[in-house]
């Protein structure tokens, strides 16, 4: 159940209905009309409701979801397939960003047309999401971006529609480079910025995926690049017990800045 009574005319974010994370969730956008026709649309689960006339006091409308997909589809295959390694206005962005460029055999690529739910289409970070243990393909990660900065799009990153992620990251660098250590962080530019100072690093996407990052075999050193809001905080917390009570050595980033890309971001 949506109530918009209180809002005005106008485009505004909001928890989605049917698949709400809680009261900050903002995957869901909603445009009211000044001729009371609204329209909400979930740019996690893909739920689309309406609602004509105007009466403003409540819109529900029962959805049947679909279960999501555990495996990348044929579509999701054939777009990470088009993408090409990191060059152009990806390189622009990454360095505009003070990110450290990961290798090309590594899960990270861009396209330079990549529709959006808005309509725009254009040039975008695209990562594999993997699952951490089994390396199946899961989803695709896109964030649009511009040589200098994100798009003018909201949200400005996003996982396929339908797609499970669950236990998935990206891996910024392949296998073969984990050797006795790995760093982790949510975001992909976040990761990347602690590639600096220690590598190689993988991104789990998001607060959740890394407080359930699982203890990997052989990778003695973990290095989390915490991000300082109460999610980021908690959620490293959660991964690094995991890990020191598996007898791992683990390491922790307490940076002033709410992540490392805001350091790097800041720094003259």
């Amino acid at each position: 159940m949506l109530d918009w009574k209180s809002l005005p005319v106008g485009d505004h974010r909001t928890a989605c209905p049917v698949c709400s994370k809680g009261t900050r969730d903002s995957a869901a956008s909603v445009t009211i009309d000044t001729d009371g026709r609204v329209v909400l649309h979930c740019f996690r689960c893909g739920t689309v409701l309406t609602h004509r006339g105007e009466a403003r006091s409540a819109m529900h409308r029962p959805v049947s979801r679909k279960p999501r997909r555990e495996s990348l589809g044929a579509w999701g295959m054939a777009l990470w397939d088009e993408c090409e390694p990191i060059a152009g206005v990806a390189m622009s962005y990454l360095r505009s960003r003070r990110c450290r460029i990961p290798p090309e055999d590594g899960d990270l690529r861009w396209h330079p047309r990549v529709k959006h739910p808005s309509g725009h289409i254009g040039p975008a970070l695209v990562g594999l999401i993997t699952h951490v243990e089994t390396r199946a393909p899961l989803s695709l990660h896109r964030t649009w971006i511009t040589s200098t900065g994100k798009a003018h799009v909201s949200p400005t990153r996003m996982p396929l529609a339908g797609h499970s992620t669950a236990g998935g990251c990206i891996r910024l660098w392949p296998d073969e480079a984990v050797t006795y250590g790995l760093a982790i962080a949510e975001g992909v530019e976040t990761a990347l910025s602690i590639a600096w100072a220690y590598a190689p690093a993988w991104s789990t996407i998001d607060a959740g995926h890394l407080a359930k990052f699982p203890v990997l075999p052989g990778v003695q050193t973990l290095v989390i690049g915490q991000d300082r809001d109460p999610a980021g905080e908690n959620a490293a917390q959660a991964c690094a017990q995991r890990w020191a009570d598996a007898d791992r050595e683990v390491l922790v980033t307490r940076q002033a800045a709410n992540d490392l890309n805001d350091v790097l971001q800041e720094a003259v």
